[in-house]
This record gives C-alpha cells, structure tokens and sequence, in this order.
C-alpha cells in the first residue's frame, strides 16, 4: 500500500506517525505508549504503509494542522481527515482529556466498511474518549456509543487504540472488526 491509497488524505505532504494492528495489544487504550516520548519499531517507520506496527519521534515532536486516520480491513482501504491544530499527537492523547472532533457517527463507521455497526446513541467522539461509567468502551480517537440515552456505558465503538468492555483485544477498528490502522498528520 502507498500514500496512493490514502483516498481522503491524497495530496501528498502527509508524516507518519504510527501504525497500529488492531489484532495485537501494543497499542491498546492504556498501553504506557500513548502516554510517553519512546519510539517503538523504529524500522516499521521505513516499510511504508504495511502490516509492521510503530510509533515514531513524530508522536511528540511533529506540529499539525491536520490529521489523517486510515484503516484496512481485509484488502480494503479507507481513511479521513480530522482538522485539528496541535503541537504533537502527543500533546493531545498524553494527559488524558478529552478532546471532542465533529466527524460524525456515520464516517466513523466509513472508515471499517459496510459491516461496521456502532450503537444510535452517545456518539462521543474525539481524543480520548470514553464514556463515563468505569470499564466501557473508550479510544484513544474514535468514537463510542451505546443504547442507553446518556453517554454513561458506551459498549460500542470504533477508533484507535480501543479498547474496554465488551472486550478490550482488539485495539484498532471496532469490537467486532479487527482493523490494521494508520495514523499521519500534516
């Protein structure tokens, strides 16, 4: 796969910042590294836009005015852009507070395919979000809902660096959809 196929983020000038395989646990919600300035897989940096997870100096040391989200599943691919300004990813994700983003419920589920499902309500989304009650759904930048009339126990979501109830394994894409995931900014 090539910046080609970043079909939302094509125009070139994009930076790599990480790429997360949502089938392994590196980067799950509370992974210590979202929260750091240690690189991880230096050399995934280098292999483009394939299956090596990695986390580059970029994640904290790379100012931006936009970031584009990518996730494959299976052969297909599908990204957007959030417009955001920020000194770093890091800068948003490290201290934990929520950060809201307007993409809306319905190109989150976009991002995963014709078989992503996400629950009508809450539909909170952002930089570290999650809902209010303990061990829930929750993304490091995503989306999570649920059926209830309150954002209290969102067990639906999808994002990057996932994870909580109903089961916090798979770490990129939603609860049901495993998906490899790439995160770049410009």
């Amino acid at each position: 796969m090539t910046m080609q196929d970043l079909d939302a983020c094509k125009g070139g000038g994009w930076t790599l910042i990480m790429k997360i395989d949502g089938s392994k646990d590196t980067f799950r919600y509370y992974s210590v590294l979202w929260k750091n300035t240690n690189d991880f897989n230096l050399l995934g940096g280098k292999t483009g836009l394939d299956t090596n997870e990695t986390k580059l100096p970029t994640y904290w040391n790379t100012p931006f005015n936009k970031i584009c989200l990518g996730m494959k599943v299976d052969q297909h691919f599908k990204s957007v852009v959030i417009k955001h300004q920020a000194t770093s990813l890091y800068s948003l994700i490290e201290d934990g507070k929520y950060r809201p983003t307007s993409l809306g419920r319905d190109t989150w589920k976009e991002l995963i395919g014709s078989h992503a499902s996400l629950q009508r309500n809450c539909n909170k989304e952002g930089f570290n979000v999650r809902c209010s009650v303990g061990r829930h759904s929750k993304a490091r930048i995503g989306i999570v809902a649920n059926n209830e009339d309150d954002c209290g126990t969102c067990d639906s979501r999808i994002g990057f660096g996932t994870g909580g109830h109903p089961d916090a394994s798979n770490t990129c894409g939603n609860q049901h959809i495993t998906a490899m995931g790439y995160i770049l900014v410009q």
